[in-house]
């Protein structure tokens, strides 16, 4: 599956943020991983999936 997370990044860079199982839904957002699974939690959700979206994204090109 793939997911683009642009949308979560710009609205969301810098702060863990709670989702639904689909991984494109985000139900709670925090500057810690506790406060967001609190507003997820308020929200009716048990267990979201929690992420941190960085405040910076470092690309990287491997090689062998």
């Amino acid at each position: 599956m793939n997911i683009n997370w642009g949308k979560i990044y710009t609205k969301y860079a810098g702060l863990w943020v709670a989702m639904k199982d689909d991984e494109k839904t985000v139900i709670g957002s925090g500057k810690t991983a506790k406060e967001a699974l609190k507003k997820a939690q308020e929200k009716g959700f048990r267990n979201p999936l929690l992420n941190y979206v960085p405040k910076k994204l470092v690309h990287f090109a491997g090689a062998n």
